[in-house]
């Protein structure tokens, strides 16, 4: 098996520029408190899906055209998670803008580049997650419900169309990968009526992997260095440093200490970053 750390692709000076720029612009008017987020969520849409309708007169437009125009404001639109009995809304207002913003950038030709994205998304976490440590990274379609119940360590990255329903509260421990189309559940229904939640928080240490398609159910304990095979079923806390396949997930192998203590060292991560922030207002209510 051969040793395969991510190699450097760097991008023309020009583009990196802009991307530098941009992003610090948008850093910047995040973190003045004055800010009005939803104002800047639908004038960066804008600017990416119909940038010839910025500043035109909206009542000109026909109904069609005027309904798109409406989706790039989070004020004109509604998610499921604002639904929900159990939603902080005052927490919710601060994080929604944020969220819809993630969600359309990714539906954008700009949410394909890695090089922008990783780093744009990142920006984002730190303001709408409970916690964002550094070097956080978060490929297209990443989904959170709500983000204020959301703790993410150093060094974790999240994959592809991975679904983190943090109703409940979910942390994710430094160094933790989860793989593309995985779910990690922090909230369950009663099986005869569906209005009865129980919400406990899920907690994946510290080394954990989650891969493909695999599914943790809320309230488990995912254990240090320990693993859920690909389409896995987690309905129970694991034990340090085994491997868990099948439906329910069962332990089938145990990594050997030996093998983890004798890892090589942390090799360059080209997409890294050196932020670190701590816990945002929306997180702190």
């Amino acid at each position: 098996m051969a040793f395969l750390p991510l190699r450097s692709v760097p991008l023309p000076d020009a583009a990196e520029r802009r991307i530098v720029r941009w992003l610090g612009e948008i850093d910047e008017r995040l973190s003045d408190p004055s800010q009005d987020r939803n104002a800047l969520c639908t004038e960066i849409l804008t600017s990416l899906y119909l940038p010839h309708l910025a500043g035109a007169d909206l009542g000109s437009l026909d109904s069609t055209t005027r309904i798109l125009v409406d989706q790039l404001d989070p004020r004109n639109v509604t998610l499921e998670p604002e639904y929900y009995a159990d939603t902080d809304v005052e927490r919710y207002a601060r994080v929604k803008p944020l969220l819809w913003l993630w969600e359309m950038f990714d539906r954008s030709p700009a949410g394909e580049n890695t090089a922008l994205g990783v780093r744009f998304r990142r920006l984002l976490a730190q303001r709408a997650f409970r916690r964002c440590g550094h070097n956080f990274k978060a490929f297209p379609y990443v989904r959170v419900t709500f983000g204020y119940n959301l703790e993410v360590g150093d060094d974790v990255v999240v994959h592809r169309h991975v679904l983190l329903d943090d109703r409940g509260g979910i942390e994710l421990g430094s160094g933790v990968s989860v793989s593309d189309f995985a779910n990690v559940y922090s909230h369950t229904h009663d099986i005869v009526d569906g209005r009865e939640v129980y919400s406990p928080r899920t907690v994946i240490e510290d080394g954990v992997r989650i891969t493909y398609h695999a599914t943790i159910l809320a309230g488990a304990r995912v254990r240090k260095d320990s693993m859920v095979g690909a389409q896995a079923v987690l309905t129970r806390d694991t034990d340090p440093r085994w491997v868990y396949v099948g439906i329910p997930a069962r332990p089938v192998k145990e990594k050997p200490a030996d093998a983890l203590a004798a890892r090589p060292p942390s090799s360059h991560d080209p997409l890294a970053s050196d932020d670190v922030t701590a816990p945002d207002e929306a997180g702190e209510g």
